[in-house]
């Protein structure tokens, strides 16, 4: 049900995908459905995070090439097919499904920013990272930059996770590393 959930939200958008068509595309009953999800929304953004949680691991030897492999899968991730398309639908609903918006943030936003705050605050105990060092901050330019770059061009270059760490690293390194 979440792959077909998955294809349903990238093709027709949340407002346009229902339940009956999932139930249909997977195979089983609407009740099937709704006795493991209580929404269309929790289905949706149980879908997201399901996805989300398919990324690698971010590995490297150094915070610098964690942070990385974090954005590299990020970028992966905003450029699926629709990828991009299906955060604009989700956004667009926050006054009609304030259920949906709110899931979204706790599922998907609020678990990337603690995973990118993790790698920096790791960094902050292996001596890599400043210990005063804002990483709130750092994660909202980190991913904000991802937004910013895909509204200014309609794409994010492959080489962005580099270019948008190699901005934010000086800031933020302690001046050994």
């Amino acid at each position: 049900m979440i792959e077909a959930t998955l294809r349903h939200l990238a093709e027709d958008g949340y407002p346009g995908m229902s339940i009956e068509s999932i139930a249909a595309s997977a195979g089983v009953g609407k009740p099937t459905i709704y006795r493991r999800w209580r929404s269309k929304a929790e289905l949706a953004t149980e879908a997201l995070q399901h996805y989300q949680s398919r990324e690698p691991a971010a590995t490297g030897d150094t915070t610098r090439e964690r942070l990385v492999a974090h954005l590299r899968a990020f970028r992966r991730s905003l450029l699926r097919p629709n990828g991009m398309a299906m955060l604009g639908t989700i956004l667009a609903e926050e006054q009609r499904t304030p259920e949906l918006f709110r899931l979204f943030m706790e599922r998907i936003v609020v678990r990337r920013r603690a995973m990118l705050k993790a790698i920096l605050e790791r960094g902050v105990k292996d001596g890599e990272v400043l210990a005063e060092a804002d990483l709130d901050a750092a994660v909202a330019m980190l991913v904000g930059s991802f937004y910013a770059r895909y509204l200014a061009g309609g794409t994010v270059p492959e080489a962005w996770p580099e270019r948008a760490v190699s901005l934010v690293w000086p800031g933020i390194a302690c001046r050994r590393s």
